[in-house]
């Protein structure tokens, strides 16, 4: 099952990271917790609310059956992407206060944790729970970074994902089960949404959405290749190319709801739940966020690939790894067996709308959003999320991140935002 993946140039090489069992046998005895249980494990994640917390709890639920004598401790820390999260985590590290095992998106993200010396080497780890056979070996050997792999994923999820009200869409005069080949094609339904209802045509959040948006606009107008060039210097940001990619983000931003620096992503999701939107461009975590409002597709809602990427899977995971110095490298140890485990990542994926990882989990154990995830993972073309860590390393990502933010807020013109979008690229590249 999904062993015949194609990962197109996955941004910087997946990177991605694991934990380590050099802390794990370090000798630790546990502690004293104060209630009852002899060992305990602080888990620092931004998954505080909306389905990404009811993902959280359906794993500690599993970690507690699997391990009745570690005390989980939630670090969780609120705000969309994890943006507050890791601001706080580099303040913890940087002290030499790190929380015992923390959350990450595999890929690039981790290149500085790497350098830094944050994080162990877990691969021994791998070899222990026997995830080597159970995540597929294309997967395996991109989380491995020079010999070494750095963190365990829970799960696998698409950022290149539309949702949309049904009602609206008809109330529009548009048929539901369309998709739309072409960006074209799209803003003339988008159009009709405003023309016909007055209702907002596409839902927007926070800068970070607004980055979830810019990068499926680029793969859309430049393609798989095109794209994954953008990280590897083969595609120019300077390029015309990018500058129509830019120019059509700039035309979806006009469709978009006045507020949107202010809402963060459930916010801009429920607006489509609730029939105030039409559109919204969403990783598929959102589709948690449906089933639990209690709607059905696609009675309620429907969902297809950004216009233009059909055929392409943009793909982001969570990971965990272990710090450098964690004080309770046993219960990290637990907590990290949980996540690769076939219970942890069935109970996880179920409540969060993502994957597995795993290559042995069953399909009819999944609603059939995450069925079909399941069957494009296993024949799409592969790239890597932007705004959520695995294309480009933190800093370049930032830099990207304040150039939208810039521009979306009326800061500086199309050409402007394209040029700060090269000046962020060189400055990677230096």
């Amino acid at each position: 099952m999904r062993t015949a993946r194609k990962f197109t140039a996955m941004a910087a090489g997946l990177a991605v990271a694991s934990l380590a069992l050099a802390a794990c046998s370090s000798g630790d005895t546990g502690d004293d917790t104060g209630s009852g249980k002899s060992e305990e494990v602080e888990v620092f994640t931004w998954w505080a609310s909306g389905s990404e917390k009811l993902g959280l709890d359906a794993l500690v639920g599993v970690f507690d059956v699997q391990n009745p004598d570690v005390e989980f401790v939630n670090g969780a820390v609120a705000g969309g992407a994890g943006s507050a999260a890791k601001d706080l985590l580099q303040s913890r590290l940087q002290a030499n206060d790190p929380p015992d095992t923390f959350q990450a998106h595999a890929g690039a993200e981790l290149t500085d944790y790497i350098n830094a010396g944050q994080v162990e080497d877990v691969s021994a780890l791998y070899d222990e729970f026997g995830l080597r056979d159970a995540f597929p070996a294309d997967l395996v050997e991109r989380l491995t970074v020079d010999g070494k792999i750095y963190s365990i994923p829970s799960n696998i999820h698409r950022a290149n994902v539309v949702w949309a009200n049904t009602q609206l869409l008809t109330d529009s005069g548009l048929d539901p089960a369309a998709t739309y080949d072409t960006l074209d094609d799209w803003f003339v339904a988008l159009d009709a949404v405003r023309e016909k209802t007055g209702r907002t045509p596409l839902s927007l959040a926070t800068t970070w959405t607004q980055v979830n948006l810019l990068e499926t606009i680029l793969l859309s107008d430049l393609g798989a290749d095109g794209y994954n060039g953008l990280w590897d210097g083969s595609t120019d940001w300077s390029s015309p190319e990018v500058t129509d990619a830019l120019a059509d983000f700039e035309k979806l931003i006009s469709y978009t709801n006045e507020d949107r620096d202010g809402l963060d992503w459930p916010d801009a999701t429920q607006q489509v739940i609730d029939g105030n939107a039409a559109f919204n461009v969403m990783g598929d975590w959102a589709v948690a966020a449906f089933e639990e409002a209690g709607k059905k597709s696609p009675a309620d809602y429907v969902y297809m690939p950004v216009p233009g990427t059909d055929g392409v899977f943009d793909f982001l995971a969570d990971s965990f790894t272990l710090a450098v110095g964690a004080p309770h490298p046993v219960g990290a140890k637990a907590w990290l067996k949980t996540i690769g485990s076939l219970d942890g990542q069935v109970a996880f994926n179920k409540a969060k709308g993502s994957i597995p990882a795993r290559n042995d989990a069953k399909p009819e154990d999944f609603s059939a959003y995450q069925q079909s995830a399941m069957a494009s993972f296993g024949q799409d073309t592969i790239v890597s999320s932007l705004a959520h860590g695995a294309a480009a390393p933190t800093a370049w990502a930032n830099a990207i991140s304040d150039a939208t933010s810039k521009f979306t807020t009326g800061g500086g013109d199309l050409a402007g935002f394209q040029a700060d979008l090269v000046s962020a690229a060189e400055a990677n590249a230096s």
